[in-house]
């Protein structure tokens, strides 16, 4: 499992959906200093999923790599 990182994302921009290429990520909400708790969220089998502390809706699109997001700055990259 150290192999395996979990990608992270963010909503800075406010928008209202986030589509990423992960079925299983964290959202941090906004960039820290002003992020929530960092929730893990496991998609399953669904194509979508809102986060219970922000209530980003994520949507899955596998024509994404699991750690890019669009809009693409809403993948979190640096070190959180």
């Amino acid at each position: 499992m150290a192999d395996h990182i979990v990608p992270h994302f963010h909503n800075d921009l406010g928008v209202s959906v986030i589509e990423i290429g992960a079925r299983e990520f964290q959202c941090v909400g906004a960039k820290p200093p002003f992020d929530h708790p960092h929730v893990f969220l496991d998609m399953g089998e669904e194509n979508e999923i809102i986060c219970p502390y922000c209530s980003t809706l994520y949507r899955h699109d596998p024509k994404l790599d699991p750690h890019a997001a669009r809009p693409e700055s809403c993948a979190l990259t640096e070190a959180v």
